[in-house]
């Protein structure tokens, strides 16, 4: 397993990013970013919401930081909704020209970065020199 120092600082790091789009419930501006300048009621009530669960999932990275036993499970779910977004946005050609970049890498690196923590916690788990255990039929 990496030096912990090493685990803490990255989650802290991708959670604290993960966290920005909260700043779409105070400022117009963060949905700017996006290149969103008109919408409805509605479509800036679901953008202020995503803000929230981003919040959510950001925090959560920083509490798998400083709580080792829940960093698979943060790092599955944050796999789960980084790569949605990526394949939501990143297959539609309508959507695609519009990605912002940084996010687009950003989401990317991260779920790069919690596959490799995932592996490496496993593989600390289950020890890296054991070998698989036979499967033996029970005898009656």
């Amino acid at each position: 397993m990496p030096d912990a120092r090493v685990v803490k600082v990255t989650l802290v790091v991708l959670g604290l990013i993960t966290m920005t789009p909260v700043l779409a419930l105070v400022t117009p501006a963060a949905l700017e970013y996006y290149g969103l300048t008109r919408l409805g009621p509605m479509e800036e009530a679901l953008l202020r919401h995503r803000g929230v669960m981003q919040l959510v999932l950001g925090a959560a990275l920083v509490w798998a930081a400083f709580v080792p036993a829940v960093q698979v499970p943060v790092a599955l779910a944050a796999i789960t909704t980084k790569t949605a977004n990526l394949i939501l946005t990143l297959s539609d050609s309508i959507t695609r020209p519009d990605a912002p970049v940084f996010s687009t890498v950003f989401d990317s690196l991260a779920v790069l970065l919690l596959i490799g923590l995932i592996v490496l916690r496993l593989r600390a788990e289950w020890g890296s020199d054991r070998k698989p255990r036979a499967l033996s039929v029970p005898r009656r």
